[in-house]
C-alpha cells in the first residue's frame, strides 16, 4: 500500500517538504520589542516535533510602525533576526521547513490585542507608554471608528514600503527560514490596494484591477529578486472579500496568474478582512471552506495552492489532496488543540509506523508501547508465544 498523499513529499524549487501538512500562521501577541521569545520557541517547536512538514511563524512586520500592536513580532533589526534564528534552528532540526509570513498592516495599526477587540490605542495607552501612531494606506480611510486617519501613500511611500519588504526578505534568509510568504490578505496593505473599498486613488495605483494590483505586483517582483532563486515564495490572498463580493474569486484568479508569472510558487488561499479584523470570513464556515477557492485557482492558472479553514480530520485532508483540489493543507487552531495531529493523522490513514514522524526519544518509547499492547491486548493475557 502506498503512503497517503498527505505524507508524500512535495518539492518546490530547491526545497523538498517531508509531507503536505502545514501549520498556518497564528498571531500570539507575545513578542517583546518585536522579537520572538521563549513562548514562540515552544509554541512553534512543538509543531515541528509533532511531525508537520511546514511550520509557519505568525505574521511578522517589516517595520516597527507596520505592526498591528506593540506585541506583534517584526524582522526589521538584527536582534530580531538572532531571536528568530533560535526558533528556526529548532524547527529545521526536527525535520520541518521553517516559513516566514511577512506583513504590513497599513491602516490597521496601533491597536490593542484581539481579546480587547482590536480597539484603537488611545490616551490611556499613551499614558502607559503605548502611544498610537498613524499608518500608511492607499487612501486616507481609517479602518474603524476611533482609529487615526492613515497617511495616503505618495510614490515615495510606495517605494519605501516595497524596500521594507525587500530588506525583511533578506533578514528572513539570515534568520534561517526556508519559505517566505507575502501577506496580501486580511485587510493588510496589499489588500488595501487591491480593494476598491479602501483604494480610491486616481493615479496609476488605483482605478481598475490592473491599477489596484500594481503595488502588490511591484512588491512581489522586488522580493522575488531579493529572495534566493532556489527557495519558494508564497503569497496569501483573500480570495473573496468585501460587501457584495466586491473583490471576487475571479479577481483573485487574475491576480494569481500575474503572481505566477512573477515567480510566486504557491497561493495560500484565505478570505475576508478588509472591513474588520474580527470578520475575516465572508463565506460560511463549513469544513474546508477555502478549498473550493484553492481548487478553482489551481485549475484556472496552474499555480500550486494551499487551503486552510476547518480542516480537522485526516481523511478530509487526504481527500482534498487526492482529488487534486490543493497541494498543501494548512491547520491552525486544530494544531493548538492537538500539536501531534500529523502523527494521529498518519495512524488514522493506516501508515505502518506513524510514530516515526516524532523525534526519536518519543518515537522509540511509543513504538515500545504499541509492541506491548500487541502482547497484552487487554492487559490480562500472558505474553504471546514467540
Amino acid at each position: 500500500m502506498s503512503d497517503p498523499m498527505l505524507f508524500t513529499p512535495l518539492t518546490l524549487r530547491g526545497l523538498t517538504l517531508r509531507n503536505r501538512v502545514v501549520v498556518s500562521p497564528m498571531s500570539q501577541y507575545s513578542s517583546v520589542d518585536g522579537a520572538p521569545t521563549d513562548w514562540h520557541l515552544v509554541h512553534l517547536g512543538k509543531f515541528a516535533m509533532g511531525g508537520a512538514g511546514v511550520v509557519f511563524c505568525e505574521e511578522t512586520s517589516v517595520s516597527e510602525r507596520s505592526r498591528k500592536t506593540y506585541d506583534c513580532p517584526g524582522i526589521y533589526n538584527d536582534a530580531q533576526v538572532k531571536a528568530w534564528r533560535r526558533v528556526t534552528d529548532f524547527i529545521r532540526g526536527q525535520g520541518a521547513a521553517a516559513a516566514m509570513q511577512l506583513g504590513h498592516a497599513g491602516r490597521k495599526v496601533a491597536t490593542r490585542a484581539p481579546w480587547d477587540g482590536f480597539a484603537p490605542l488611545g490616551e490611556a495607552d499613551a499614558a502607559n507608554g503605548r502611544a498610537p501612531w498613524a499608518g500608511l494606506a492607499p487612501s486616507p480611510i481609517p479602518f474603524k471608528e476611533g482609529a487615526m486617519v492613515p497617511k495616503e501613500m505618495d510614490h515615495d511611500d510606495i517605494r519605501y514600503v516595497i524596500q521594507l519588504h525587500v530588506d525583511a526578505a533578506k533578514r528572513t534568509l539570515d534568520a534561517g527560514f526556508d519559505i517566505c510568504e507575502i501577506h496580501g490578505a486580511h485587510g493588510y496593505i496589499i489588500q488595501q490596494f487591491l480593494s476598491p473599498i479602501t483604494n480610491k486613488r486616481t493615479d496609476g495605483y488605483g482605478g481598475d484591477i490592473q491599477g489596484r494590483m500594481r503595488f502588490g505586483l511591484e512588491l512581489i517582483e522586488a522580493v522575488r529578486a531579493a529572495w534566493p532563486a532556489d527557495k519558494p515564495l508564497f503569497f496569501r490572498a483573500s480570495c473573496v472579500d468585501g460587501r457584495g463580493g466586491i473583490w471576487s474569486l475571479e479577481d483573485t484568479t487574475i491576480l494569481a496568474g500575474e503572481l505566477k508569472a512573477r515567480g510566486v510558487d504557491l497561493l495560500d488561499c484565505s478570505s475576508g478582512g478588509i472591513e474588520g479584523p474580527l470578520t475575516l470570513h465572508v463565506v460560511p464556515r463549513v469544513p474546508g471552506y477555502h478549498v473550493p477557492f484553492a481548487d478553482h485557482i489551481k485549475r484556472e492558472t496552474g499555480i500550486p495552492t494551499m487551503a486552510v479553514g476547518l480542516i480537522t480530520e485526516a481523511h478530509q485532508a487526504e481527500g482534498y489532496l487526492r482529488e487534486g483540489k490543493c497541494d498543501l493543507v494548512a491547520l491552525a487552531r486544530e494544531m493548538m488543540w492537538d500539536p501531534n495531529w500529523p502523527v494521529h493523522a498518519a495512524a488514522a490513514l493506516g501508515m505502518e509506523k506513524p510514530h516515526e514522524l516524532l523525534p526519536r526519544p518519543y518515537a522509540w518509547w511509543l513504538q515500545k508501547r504499541e509492541e506491548t499492547r500487541k502482547l497484552y491486548p487487554t492487559g490480562l493475557e500472558k505474553p504471546a508465544a514467540e
